[in-house]
Formats: structure tokens, C-alpha cells, sequence
């Protein structure tokens, strides 16, 4: 990684982080479908293994004893998401990769609230989105998680 990236990513606050690593599931997403258009599964694979990889560090460094039942929310979606992805690369399916692609994008924009509301930020040294997490989040994978927001 070169040296101005790696300053950049360093002077994030936790929130601002986290909408990055969703920007970087929603870029590998595009990478698979790409790679789905061109017949490409090495490619989709990888572009797969680099969205799991971020989904895997998101669920990992949730803190549940912290953050309560919207940690709980977001670990469900995280899992939700893994399985879509995956079901999208098993079958190659460009739709299913856009779903994962709408769902992260709504989850991503209550993180983008979260930064932008200053009474959340100054509130708490990190802070969730509690009343913006996604409901439904216990559906089936052959089903992503709805897009209806609580706020």
C-alpha cells in the first residue's frame, strides 16, 4: 500500500472506516459482476474472496458486549450479505451480486447519517446507527435483507 493511502486511512475516525471497507465491498462486487460478464471465474472468485474478506474483518471486530442488540443486527447482516455473495458467485449471478450491492449501499448510507449527525458523533466514541439498521435481517439467504429502514 503506498505511503498517502496508508496516511489517509489512518486519519479515519471508526465510522469513516467502516463506510471505506463497505466501499470496498460494493468495488469487489462490481469487479465480480464484471467478471460474470466476461465469463471469467478466477476472476469473480477472487473479486468474491476480497468481499468475504472484508465482510469476515467487519463481523470480527464487532463488539457485541459493547454495542448490544445493533452490533447483533449488524453481525446478522454481515452474515446475510456472506451468504448472498456466496449464492451470487455458486451461480454466477450478476443479480444476486446487485442485491448484495443494494443492500450494502443502505447500510452504508445509515453509516453516512451517523457521520454527518454530530449529536451521534459527539455522543459516543463509536457510535452505531441504532434506530437506521436494516429489519428483516432473519429472512433466507435465497432472500436479502430488506432495505427498510426504523428511522
Amino acid at each position: 500500500m503506498n505511503p498517502y493511502r496508508t496516511r489517509s486511512i489512518e486519519a479515519l475516525s471508526g465510522v469513516e472506516l467502516t463506510i471505506a471497507l463497505y466501499d470496498g465491498i460494493v468495488r469487489f462486487l462490481h469487479q465480480a459482476i464484471a467478471a460474470v460478464k466476461n465469463g471469467d471465474a478466477d476472476s469473480r472468485r477472487a473479486a468474491v474472496k476480497r468481499a468475504f474478506d472484508i465482510l469476515m474483518y467487519l463481523q470480527a471486530t464487532l463488539r457485541t458486549d459493547v454495542g448490544g442488540k445493533p452490533a447483533e443486527a449488524l453481525g446478522e447482516f454481515y452474515v446475510a450479505m456472506f451468504a448472498l455473495i456466496l449464492q451470487g458467485s455458486q451461480q454466477a449471478s450478476e443479480e444476486k451480486f446487485r442485491k448484495a450491492i443494494d443492500c450494502v449501499m443502505n447500510v452504508r448510507g445509515a453509516w453516512r447519517q451517523v457521520v454527518n449527525d454530530p449529536a451521534v458523533t459527539g455522543a459516543a466514541s463509536h457510535p452505531t446507527p441504532v434506530s437506521m439498521l436494516p429489519t428483516g435481517l432473519d429472512q433466507t439467504p435465497d432472500s436479502a435483507p430488506r432495505a427498510d429502514w426504523l428511522a
